[in-house]
């Protein structure tokens, strides 16, 4: 048979350990909801959490500001690849072969672009290529090979 308890300890006599009741803010008037005790973990790192920010960016990185996710549907990102002119001509080994007809180079998944001057004879497999690029290609001997287009018969 369990006895009822008459008297319950004041609080004074419970919470009269070290910073207990004030929890840590001196006086304990003013400090006692939960409002008053801060976060816990990421909470108020929003719009000015400047003292959070080198925490954040050293555990996230900087994808953790601005904006990221859904964009609109409507508007999709251009992925395809590019490059120069210039580019090719001054990494000539990196991307092709030289064979007696002039450099071979094969960048199928890229669009050529018609930055730079060009003094080889350039062979170059691509998937699309600029107005500029293909002159200056042909210009200097060479030429630009893209795939065939399908064309759409009703």
């Amino acid at each position: 048979m369990a006895l009822k308890r008459t008297h319950k300890r004041k609080k004074v006599s419970r919470m009269h350990g070290r910073n207990m009741g004030s929890h840590g803010w001196g006086a304990r008037k003013k400090h006692k909801k939960s409002g008053h005790r801060g976060g816990t973990g990421m909470a108020g790192s929003g719009k000015r959490a400047d003292q959070k920010k080198t925490l954040i960016t050293k555990l996230y990185g900087n994808a953790y500001f601005g904006k990221q996710g859904v964009t609109s549907r409507k508007t999709k990102r251009d992925t395809r690849q590019r490059i120069n002119l210039e580019q090719i001509e001054k990494n000539l080994e990196k991307y092709g072969k030289k064979n007696a007809k002039g450099w071979e180079i094969n960048l199928e998944k890229y669009k050529i672009l018609g930055k730079g001057e060009i003094h080889e004879k350039l062979i170059i497999k691509a998937l699309e290529a600029s107005k500029s690029a293909l002159e200056k290609v042909k210009k200097a001997g060479g030429e630009i090979i893209l795939p065939a287009k399908k064309s759409k018969e009703k």
